[in-house]
């Protein structure tokens, strides 16, 4: 099984983001219904979601909230959005 990470994320709207993998996988998210958990209660405020950035491996936020590479990359797949597959 290959690894999966994040190379690029850009804000869309709301609470999407454009994902892109190392694997060419590109997908749109809404990660609203993502937000379990008092680490991701802040994300809840439209400008706090924005501050998100890109670490090494998937998208960060300044509280230190993340989600792993493989969930975001199963939810570009589920949600066929926006998807490229190379």
């Amino acid at each position: 099984m290959e690894l999966i990470w994040l190379i690029k994320v850009e804000y869309v709207e709301d609470y999407k983001l454009k994902l892109f993998f190392n694997d060419n996988t590109i997908g749109i998210v809404d990660l609203r219904a993502s937000f379990h958990g008092p680490i991701f209660e802040p994300l809840k405020e439209i400008e706090y979601f924005r501050k998100f950035k890109l670490n090494s491996w998937t998208v960060e936020w300044p509280n230190g909230a993340d989600f792993s590479p493989e969930f975001l990359h199963s939810l570009a797949v589920q949600n066929k959005v926006e998807l490229v597959n190379k």
